[in-house]
C-alpha cells in the first residue's frame, strides 16, 4: 500500500438525513457532468460549483504519469470520493452524491505526495434525505460492518504478535510461514486502517513508497525484506542490503506491534464511526488495492516473499463482506438493484473459485513468482468482471430512488 503519509480520512457520520456521499463510475443520466484535466502540475476543474445530487467528474489525464483525482470534505482531509490509477492519456469518471456544502478538488500525479491544484468546490441546493426504511437498513449495515471491522483488527493484534515473536526469536522459518497469515486481517479492512493518519504508511508501506515520501521504512514489508534478504538483494542490486542484528529486529518488531495496537485502540475508541459510503467505497477500494501498479495483481505488494495471493484473497473477502452488509439495500432498489446483486453474487463466486485453484490459507498458496503472465491476465480479467459491477454499488445504495 502506497498512499501519502498525510492519509486523508475521518469518516462522515450517518445521522438523521443520510450522508449521501460516495463514489462510483456511473453513467447515470441525472448526474451533472464536470470536465477535469489532470496535468503534471495542475488540476483544472471546469467549474467550481454544482447542485446537490449526483455529480460526475470526467477526469482526463494529459500528463506523463498515472494520476488520481479526489473530492475532499471542507477540512481538506476526509475523502468524499476518489478515482485512482488513471493512466497517462486516458480518462476515468468519478460519480459522487454531494450534499450542499463546501469541498475541495485535487489531483495527484504520480499517485504520491500531497497532490496539486487543490481548489474550492461549492455545492448548493436541497439536502438529500433517505426514507425511514432506508435509514433503518443503513444503520443496521453500519453497525454490522463496524463490529466486523473491530473483530478483524482484534485478530490482527494477536496474529501480528505471533509473527513478530517468531521473528524476534530468530525462528525465521516460522516467521516466513506466519508473514502472509498475519496480514490477512489487515488486508480485509485496509481502507479503514488508512483512516488514521500515518498508521497505514508505518504498517504497510513498501520500500519504494517509503523512500518516495521520505519516511522511515518500517512495518510488515521491512521485516519481509529482512526475512527474504537474498530476494531483496536481487531486486535492489545497487544497494548494500545487510541483515538486521538482534537489536534491529527487536526495534522493527516492537514498532509494528505498537502501530497495530494503536490501530486497535482507535478502532475500538468510543468515537470510532463508519458510514454506509465507507462500506461501499471501501469495497471498491479493496479491489483497487489489488489492481494498483504497486498492488497484488502485478506482484509488487510482497515483492520479496511473493505471497501476493494471500493478500489478493483477503482483499476480495473484505470487499465481499462489505458488499454483503448492504446487499439487501441494493436489492431493494428496483430491477436495477436486483440485477446488480445477481451479477455481484456471480462474480464474487467466480473470483474466489479462480483464486482457489492456486491454494488456500490452510494449505498455502503457490508463490506468485510462479504465476506466469497469461495466468495473471486471467486473474485480471476476472477482477475486472467483478470491479465493474461493484463500482455501481455506491450509487445503487445511496442514489436516487428507482424511477426518479
Amino acid at each position: 500500500m502506497n498512499r501519502t503519509a498525510s492519509q486523508w480520512a475521518i469518516p462522515l457520520v450517518v445521522t438523521g438525513a443520510l450522508a449521501l456521499t460516495g463514489c462510483v463510475e456511473n453513467d447515470d443520466a441525472s448526474a451533472t457532468a464536470i470536465a477535469v484535466t489532470s496535468t503534471a502540475d495542475e488540476c483544472q476543474v471546469e467549474t467550481a460549483t454544482a447542485t446537490s445530487g449526483p455529480v460526475r467528474f470526467e477526469v482526463e489525464n494529459t500528463g506523463d504519469d498515472v494520476t488520481e483525482f479526489y473530492v475532499l470534505a471542507d477540512d481538506g482531509l476526509r475523502i468524499i470520493g476518489e478515482v485512482e490509477n488513471i493512466a497517462a492519456g486516458s480518462s476515468r469518471d468519478l460519480t459522487v452524491q454531494l450534499q450542499p456544502g463546501d469541498y475541495f478538488t485535487v489531483c495527484k500525479p504520480g499517485m504520491v505526495g500531497e497532490g496539486v491544484g487543490q481548489a474550492d468546490f461549492s455545492v448548493s441546493g436541497d439536502e438529500l434525505e433517505a426514507s425511514e426504511s432506508d435509514q433503518a437498513a443503513t444503520d443496521e449495515a453500519v453497525a454490522s460492518y463496524t463490529a466486523y471491522t473491530k473483530t478483524q483488527v482484534a485478530e490482527l493484534v494477536t496474529g501480528t504478535k505471533a509473527f513478530t515473536d517468531a521473528y524476534r526469536a530468530g525462528n525465521d522459518d516460522e516467521a516466513r510461514r506466519l508473514f502472509p497469515l498475519a496480514r490477512i486481517n489487515y488486508e480485509r479492512v485496509e481502507p479503514t486502517a488508512g483512516n488514521f493518519g500515518d498508521l497505514d504508511p508505518k504498517i504497510d508501506y513498501r520500500k519504494p513508497g517509503a523512500e518516495a515520501e521520505g519516511l522511515e521504512f518500517t512495518g510488515f514489508h521491512r521485516i519481509e525484506m529482512d526475512l527474504w534478504i537474498d530476494e531483496a538483494r536481487v531486486n535492489y542490486p545497487g544497494e548494500d542490503i545487510q541483515p538486521l542484528d538482534q537489536a534491529g529486529r527487536a526495534a522493527v518488531a516492537d514498532q509494528l506491534d505498537a502501530d497495530i495496537q494503536s490501530l486497535y485502540d482507535q478502532v475500538h475508541a468510543d468515537d470510532f464511526e463508519l458510514t454506509v459510503d465507507d462500506i461501499t467505497n471501501g469495497a471498491i477500494g479493496l479491489l483497487d488495492e489489488i489492481a494498483a501498479p504497486d498492488g497484488k495483481l502485478p506482484g509488487e505488494e510482497n515483492e520479496f516473499a511473493h505471497t501476493d495471493l494471500y493478500d489478493f484473497l483477503a482483499n476480495v473477502e473484505g470487499a465481499e463482506v462489505a458488499y454483503g452488509t448492504v446487499r439487501d439495500i441494493a436489492a431493494g432498489k428496483g430491477q436495477d438493484g436486483e440485477d446488480l446483486v445477481a451479477e455481484l453474487d456471480e462474480q464474487f463466486a467466480a473470483m474466489k473459485a479462480l483464486l482457489a485453484t492456486y491454494g488456500s490459507y490452510d494449505a498455502g498458496f503457490v508463490s506468485y513468482a510462479t504465476v506466469d503472465q497469461t495466468a495473471r491476465n486471467a486473474l485480471g480479467a476476472q477482477l475486472n468482471a467483478l470491479s465493474e459491477p461493484l463500482s455501481q454499488l455506491t450509487f445503487t445504495v445511496l442514489g436516487v430512488d428507482p424511477g426518479e
